[in-house]
């Protein structure tokens, strides 16, 4: 009798191991409001699988992706192959009349209002658009502004005669105090410097609106500074090197701008290394049943070694499987204060698209101090690694948009298109992928 039992376990686990894995859709029932979608796998190359009986294409490893049109309704899908099948129903919402969204209308108030920044770190943005590539900084709370109109959740905001920007209602209270928009006196200018910063230091004697522009010369803007033109001071600093990273605060009432120095050599830097995700937060699911969380870790462990051999110093916003929120992982590497942030990650796609046309490695940046070293980093995987190249892009991301440091996120590639998935389980593609962002770190310093 326990040798039939053992023998029913073991057939029953071998049936198992040859029977296909739907990833997702995560249900067999489910609600999904696009015109496609998509089945993601595994499955016993040979195994004959099929979905509605047309039969499906897998990688080497069985690996699959398969795209399926939605009607509205009941969609019912029946997935089988040699050892089973099964049935799953995904139900497309009947599209209702709607009505398209309107974009909110300027309101000019008819008496200026005189407001403070409420919370650190706010951005003022170019456009009253909370998302994309409008910010122009990130104040610190109590900094006084003067507001004449609002679009939607946002106030605009005088900065001269000329020019505006826009704030988050939620980042500014109004108050009724008229000293706040008195003009601020600049008595001075001083440039100080250490072994790894140069400080340009603004003796003003309130705090004021302003604006930062990357390029060379480096270009601050101070606003509403009595005796300037139009308010407005401009102060050009001309660079001898590129752009390594730079921060700015007030302290007290002087403005003070940190640039670091270009690293004297290799061993002068000190790179934080985010492994996306982790803890609760899977991230993406890959062909093979992968969290996203670990890939990003593994690959992560494997690019610290690798600097450390270079004899580069490294700190970790993770080394478990463990929770971290965006502004930690942030604060880690500033606390630390890094040269280079690079966040590792895996690429996933909503439903509407095929994960078939979808491959290879992009690297995203925000300012441009830090696109030189995507650029690095992109042609150093696709040569080493073999990715494929899915381009450097700008994106408003939370852990790129750090100035402290050269911040860039690499999606090492796509989770879900089976030929990405196969190599991205391998601890040799790891590795290589590993080695390669190593030698882009060195060839850019």
């Amino acid at each position: 009798m326990k040798k039939i039992f053992v023998y029913l376990i073991c057939l029953f686990i071998g049936n198992s191991c040859n029977a296909f894995e739907i990833v997702y859709p995560k249900c067999q029932k489910s609600i999904i409001n696009a015109d496609s979608t998509f089945f993601i796998g595994n499955s016993d190359p040979n195994s004959g699988l099929k979905i509605n009986g047309n039969s499906i294409k897998m990688s080497k490893s069985g690996a699959f992706a398969y795209v399926v049109n939605l009607k509205s309704g009941d969609n019912i899908f029946d997935i089988e192959d040699k050892n089973g099948k099964q049935t799953y129903v995904i139900t497309r919402k009947i599209p209702t009349c709607s009505y398209p969204i309107k974009s909110p209308k300027f309101v000019k108030y008819n008496v200026l209002k005189n407001a403070v920044v409420s919370k650190d770190s706010s951005p003022m943005r170019e456009t009253p658009i909370d998302g994309g590539i409008n910010r122009l900084s990130h104040f610190q709370k109590d900094i006084p502004l003067v507001v004449d109109g609002e679009s939607g959740d946002f106030y605009r905001i005088i900065l001269n005669d000329s020019s505006n920007a826009w704030l988050a209602k939620r980042d500014v209270t109004i108050v009724n105090d008229n000293s706040l928009s008195t003009p601020a006196i600049l008595s001075y200018i001083e440039h100080k410097q250490d072994k790894d910063f140069d400080y340009y230091i603004f003796a003003t004697d309130k705090k004021v609106p302003y604006v930062l522009k990357e390029g060379n010369p480096f270009v601050v803007t101070l606003y509403n500074i009595k005796y300037a033109d139009n308010m407005t001071h401009t102060f050009e600093i001309p660079l001898n090197h590129k752009l390594y990273g730079y921060s700015e605060s007030f302290e007290k009432d002087k403005f003070v701008l940190k640039i670091r120095k270009a690293p004297r050599n290799i061993k002068n830097i000190k790179v934080a290394i985010d492994a996306g995700h982790g803890g609760s937060e899977y991230g993406a699911i890959s062909c093979h049943n992968i969290k996203e969380k670990d890939i990003n870790l593994a690959i992560s462990k494997y690019l610290a070694q690798e600097l450390r051999n270079l004899g580069i110093d490294v700190v970790m916003t993770r080394e478990s499987d463990q929770y971290v929120g965006l502004k930690e992982r942030v604060n880690i590497a500033n606390k630390n204060n890094v040269t280079i942030l690079i966040s590792i990650h895996g690429n996933a796609l909503p439903d509407g698209l095929d994960p078939n046309n979808y491959r290879g490695t992009s690297v995203y940046y925000y300012y441009p101090q830090s696109k030189f070293l995507a650029d690095n980093v992109l042609n150093s995987l696709n040569k080493i690694a073999g990715t494929k190249n899915d381009k450097v892009r700008q994106g408003s991301l939370a852990l790129v948009r750090n100035t402290n440091a050269l911040s860039i996120l690499v999606e090492v590639g796509y989770l879900i298109n089976p030929d990405d998935s196969d190599l991205l389980k391998s601890s040799e593609f790891q590795k290589k992928c590993a080695k390669a962002i190593a030698q882009a770190i060195k060839d850019s310093l």
